[in-house]
């Protein structure tokens, strides 16, 4: 945090008058930063964290397609797009971390509340609208396209196998009794990796991320935020997140007035939903063993890698 004003100094040319730190998520840090009557929101992804390179490796891959979107289609007001650099460019870093700044929105985070009628239709709007584009979208995707490989999966599998005994006892404990519902995830979605590799799927821009935690409601707009997963893929990475909803069905609805002809396919529904449990379990493993942890931040990682092995076996 002390590097922040010299950071935003060099590179954005903005003086500093408070920093306040905020809700951060998974992946990074975050700050409401102001300068002046100015005021800003910035990510930071800290470089000694295993997950950094994951989630910062393809920002000069994404920002450019959500900025043609906020530009160019019905999504725009509707996310957020970085405050370039005095170079124009994306991001900034430096041998801590990896900085984007964002004008700051001023609203509320929907988190664990239930959408509203009104919410669940202008959601469904933006997905629908979303899903509209794909691969003739006028921005480079080829590195976004979806080739259905899962390569944390051998690490992953490694880990459970012969190395179970290496893992440190806390984690050891948890998973062990788990081991046998993880390897049939692990078996089921490289077999669906596999199928769905030759089949010629229609590929829209799907954000992948579609969880209470990323919509803000700003005045009277609903806002999507943290586009660190945008990539061209199926629609289903983007409906898994809400077939099981109470407003599906008010959703679909509406996304159908929109994709008249769409239908869900079962088995890429179950690709993304496994991929993803296995993505989450991997992720918390990985802060157990690579991260440095306190105490409390351990205990608290430990919860939630235990909440998600009961759901595999519940």
């Amino acid at each position: 945090m002390d590097k922040i004003p010299i950071i935003l100094k060099e590179h954005y040319d903005l003086e500093l008058t408070s920093i306040l730190p905020q809700r951060g998520g998974w992946a990074a840090l975050a700050f409401k930063v102001c300068s002046g009557k100015d005021v800003f929101f910035l990510k930071v992804y800290e470089k000694n964290r295993a997950s950094t390179p994951k989630w910062t490796a393809l920002i000069d891959k994404y920002v450019p397609i959500t900025v043609w979107l906020m530009q160019h289609s019905g999504l725009k007001g509707k996310l957020p797009v970085p405050v370039p650099t005095n170079t124009g460019a994306y991001k900034c870093e430096d041998d801590e971390g990896i900085y984007l700044l964002y004008e700051y929105i001023e609203g509320e985070t929907i988190g664990e509340k239930a959408l509203t009628e009104g919410q669940v239709g202008e959601l469904s709007n933006m997905i629908a609208e979303l899903h509209l584009y794909g691969e003739e979208t006028p921005v480079e995707t080829k590195a976004l396209k979806e080739d259905f490989t899962v390569p944390f999966l051998p690490q992953m599998r490694n880990m459970l196998g012969r190395k179970v005994q290496e893992l440190p006892p806390d984690v050891r404990e948890l998973i062990t009794p788990h081991l046998k519902q993880m390897n049939g995830l692990i078996d089921t979605v490289e077999k669906l990796s596999a199928d769905l590799r030759s089949r010629n799927l229609r590929m829209a821009l799907c954000h992948t991320d579609l969880h209470p935690w990323n919509l803000m409601q700003a005045g009277r707009q609903l806002m999507l935020i943290d586009w660190e997963g945008l990539k061209l893929a199926p629609v289903e990475a983007d409906l898994m997140f809400l077939v099981d909803e109470p407003y599906y069905d008010d959703f679909a609805n509406i996304y159908r007035q929109v994709h008249n002809d769409f239908a869900i396919n079962p088995e890429v529904l179950q690709f993304y939903r496994y991929r993803r449990k296995l993505e989450d379990i991997s992720e918390f493993m990985e802060q157990l063993l690579f991260d440095r942890q306190e105490a409390q931040e351990r205990t608290a990682t430990l919860n939630h890698l235990s909440k998600e092995l009961n759901e595999i076996s519940g």
